[in-house]
């Protein structure tokens, strides 16, 4: 099979969603009409008046059967409001602005897609898709998003292996019974030449009061601000259906196919061995060079997911859900990975970084596909043992994930030495990619049995209980690892006032071997989990919070607190013989703040801090010379964690139809290696927002992006490069609801 470059978007698909974007009203409107009743009800529609809060009272996953309020842990929610206002449009872009959570960067072994760490540790296979595991380590949208969970602390009683730092829930979008629509037409401008058109289109259609339809489509084309030659092509549709809303028994099925055709962008060379005085990125360059090869860089993803959700409400205190889950996910990449990798022809330059430096291009190519089949059945019931209250969720859950690769033979292009200060693009006529057949890399099972108990001792003290037994198989198809694993959380809730709550939680997690197959190479380290150690036991997370939840205003705002630590006690390292161990030992401790909800009627706002103190406190011993010493790098900082991290978004209703608002975002310094040598330094990036609603229909919305076009660094692959976030963008949408 040959590669052929293109930067067009096929026209299939650009028709397809452009034209459900264009004709949805004039294929709904008569649906709209055919009832009275549902003329009346979009008349008392009031866009501009009725804006739901920030806060968001209850969880989407049916193992939490109390609300946010009344757990015994720290909760986020990003609503659909936060999400659209800040025009955010991927998953990243909500991470990146999310206190507690910094992002890494794939490449080769490690493959590319959302790498995020929460509480400093990583979370790339701990994303999960209404309650689901996606184990792709693939990229997320937005458009068929009603809110992002991120429940932080470990979490493997909820979701089974890993969930050290915890879990990332994506919350798709389901049939409603009202008969609604929603349009938006956005474009995008940085000022400096790059632009970007996005597309959307959220339809619901309530066919009756037991059935309704909803459809949702995209279609993002551009380029990324302030980086030259660097796209983004994607597209992605999402319909589904309901039946027996409004009655004991409900089932929708729901199918998503998303599709990105990017030019990726792994920003620029970082570390210099001949410039040992180099610990951070160089910055000599203008902010928008692109020292890769975009003429045949280029990253396909491709994203298809099947689901069932069948619920049976036997009375108001016993309801059975079954959830199941089919995803499949291909993702095809050739990249040029940068270093200071410096030719004998520099000369001194390499030393003094002056005119004749140079850097290296080289190849990075993966093709990888993941099949994941999960189901999920939950039983939850209320009931009383004498005075005592339980609100029980028991269920079984079962995943088997499979991972397939195809060997990729390049041609046409390969190492080069370019002068930093004029990386010329060469032409690559003869660029080629052969591709081998598809062939199985590895498999993982799970069965997990779980049971969650919130006990109402009286009016005042609620304890969290919860257990969990996983049966775990993991194979790279020639060794296997198996292992039974239990888990549990404790916490108690105590009810201070009716909205204020003091908690306590213990917790824990098991990240076994393997559990990452497929999904992290060798710069991860022995703790990647990629490696198969039949004779090693599970990794073991325990974490403690103390924390406190209050309600204010009329219940409209959510104020938390905690204090916890994290630490993993047995964590993989390698012996005094070379031989992998459980013998280490790392910790996170810190503090968490947040406000989320409305402070008056017309004032809304979402703000956090966190403050992580991280430590590897025994890395084992490492290799020197010939023999294995003691690792120096006990007692650092755990690399890609920010110790103090921060957001602040807030808007105000100044009249009926206009609302302005904006925020900002701190992110600390962030070590990117385990010997704490180089580090991405501390940004601030502020952001602007304002709304204008020109008729109860239509509405403008403006968005400045990164206001002060801020050098931002995402994340650094352990120091050889470090990714640059897009700079300063103008973003105008208009928004069509009927």
């Amino acid at each position: 099979m040959k590669y052929i470059s293109s930067k067009k978007k096929p026209i299939s698909s650009q028709a397809l969603v452009s034209a459900l974007s264009l004709v949805t009203g004039a294929v709904l409107a008569p649906c709209a009409l055919a009832s009275e009743e549902k003329i009346q009800q979009l008349d008392t529609i009031h866009v501009t008046a009725d804006h739901d809060s920030y806060y968001v009272k209850e969880s989407n996953n049916t193992k939490i059967a109390v609300p946010l309020l009344d757990t015994a842990r720290t909760i986020n929610v990003i609503s659909k409001k936060e999400i659209d206002e800040r025009g955010a449009t991927s998953l990243q872009e909500l991470l990146r602005t999310t206190p507690g959570i910094t992002l890494g960067v794939g490449e080769g072994g490690t493959p590319m897609g959302d790498r995020p760490f929460i509480r400093g540790y990583e979370a790339s296979t701990d994303i999960l898709i209404d309650g689901m595991r996606d184990y792709a380590r693939g990229s997320h949208e937005t458009f068929n998003l009603e809110a992002v969970e991120i429940s932080k602390g470990p979490g493997s009683v909820y979701s089974g292996r890993g969930s050290t730092g915890g879990t990332i829930n994506l919350v798709t979008k389901k049939p409603k019974d009202q008969t609604e629509s929603e349009v938006t037409s956005e474009y995008q401008n940085s000022g400096k030449g790059q632009t970007k058109y996005r597309f959307t289109t959220d339809n619901n259609i309530a066919i009756n009061n037991n059935v309704a339809v909803r459809l949702n489509a995209m279609l993002d084309q551009g380029d990324v601000a302030r980086r030259n030659d660097v796209e983004v092509d994607r597209w992605g549709i999402a319909p589904s259906i309901t039946f027996g809303l409004n009655t004991p028994s409900r089932l929708t099925a729901s199918y998503s196919y998303l599709e990105f055709k990017d030019t990726p962008d792994m920003g620029l060379p970082f570390s210099n061995v001949r410039n040992p005085d180099r610990k951070r990125p160089i910055e000599t360059m203008p902010f928008e060079t692109n020292f890769g090869r975009p003429d045949i860089d280029f990253r396909n993803y491709t994203a298809e997911m099947f689901s069932l959700n069948a619920e049976h409400d036997f009375s108001e205190t016993l309801k059975l859900k079954l959830k199941l889950q089919d995803l499949k996910t291909t993702q095809d990449y050739f990249f040029t990975r940068l270093s200071f990798g410096c030719a004998a022809s520099s000369g001194s330059a390499c030393e003094t970084e002056q005119l004749g430096l140079t850097y290296e291009r080289n190849n990075r190519a993966s093709y990888r596909t993941s099949h994941v089949n999960s189901g999920q059945l939950d039983l939850q019931a209320q009931f009383n043992t004498g005075s005592i209250k339980h609100n029980v969720v028991t269920g079984i859950d079962y995943s088997k994930e499979r991972i397939g690769t195809k060997s990729m033979t390049v041609t046409g292009a390969g190492r080069e030495v370019v002068d930093f200060y004029n990386p010329i693009n060469l032409a690559h006529p003869n660029f080629n990619i052969q591709y081998g057949p598809e062939q199985k890399a590895g498999e993982i099972t799970n069965t997990g049995l779980y049971v969650f108990d919130t006990v109402s001792l009286n009016d005042k003290l609620d304890i969290n209980l919860g257990l969990r037994f996983d049966d775990y198989e993991s194979t790279n198809l020639r060794d296997t690892v198996t292992e039974n694993m239990f888990n549990y959380q404790t916490g108690a809730v105590y009810k201070i006032t009716p909205h204020g709550r003091l908690y306590a939680n213990f917790a824990t997690s098991s990240n076994p071997s393997g559990e990452n197959l497929g999904q992290a190479g060798g710069a991860d380290g022995v703790a990647s989990g990629n490696r198969l150690n039949d004779n090693i036991d599970p990794e073991k997370t325990r974490s403690f919070e103390l924390g406190t939840k209050w309600e204010l205003f009329n219940e409209l705002l959510a104020l938390n607190a905690a204090l916890f630590e994290t630490r993993k006690t047995n964590a993989r390292t390698r012996d005094a013989e070379g031989i992998v161990t459980i013998d280490g030992e790392n910790r996170v401790r810190g503090t968490e703040l947040s406000v989320t909800g409305k402070i008056t009627p017309l004032l809304d706002l979402s703000a956090g801090y966190t403050y992580l103190d991280s430590e590897l406190l025994d890395g084992g011993f490492v290799s020197q010379g010939t023999v294995n010493v003691a690792n120096p790098d006990n007692g650092n900082q755990l690399k890609f964690i920010a110790k103090h991290n921060a957001n602040l978004w807030a808007t105000y209703t100044l009249t009926d139809k206009f609302r302005l608002g904006g925020g900002a975002t701190y992110v600390g310094k962030r070590f990117v290696d385990d010997s704490n040598d180089y580090y991405l330094p501390y940004h601030i990036r502020y952001d602007a927002f304002a709304q204008y609603q020109v008729m109860p229909e239509f509405g403008l919305q403006l968005n400045i992006s990164n206001l002060t076009n801020e050098r931002i660094y995402d994340a650094s692959h352990v120091g050889v490069f470090s990714t640059v976030a897009p700079g300063r963008a103008f973003a105008l949408k208009g928004t069509y609801r009927f």
